[in-house]
């Protein structure tokens, strides 16, 4: 068996706070809401792409279906000096750190609901201080 990246994420909550999510991860960060089958449960897909790598699915009166926190997701992402303009002008509190013995830059964040986001930049050669 082989694990080459990350499929997908899931995040769980109430249905009002999912909507949030859906306007953060569209608008912050640029994915699109797109075709998710048709499962009992209430929920979306946001894709980077072609991919549906964040699903948001409704909790349930009795909390997410599989339980257990999410501690946090990271991304690989290109065009730094964008991406940090785009949380700036957006108001989105962030923190940027340098990955120590290489030109990896991460920058930190949390979404609507409360789950950390790293987002990594490989070969940035100039930042500027969050």
């Amino acid at each position: 068996m082989r694990v080459n990246g990350i499929d997908h994420i899931n995040i769980s909550g109430p249905i009002e706070k999912l909507e949030e999510c859906i306007r953060f991860y569209t608008d912050v960060l640029g994915l699109s809401q797109g075709y998710r089958p048709p499962f009992s449960s209430r929920g979306f897909w946001l894709y980077a792409g072609d991919a549906p790598i964040i699903h948001l699915t409704e909790m349930d009166a009795n909390g997410a279906p599989f339980g257990g926190p999410l501690n946090h997701v990271a991304f690989a992402c290109e065009h730094f000096e964008s991406v940090e303009a785009r949380l700036r002008a957006r108001d989105v509190p962030f923190t940027v750190d340098h990955v120590p013995m290489t030109s990896q830059v991460q920058i930190f964040l949390k979404d609507p609901a409360g789950v950390a986001l790293e987002l990594n930049f490989d070969d940035v050669t100039s930042t500027r201080g969050s």
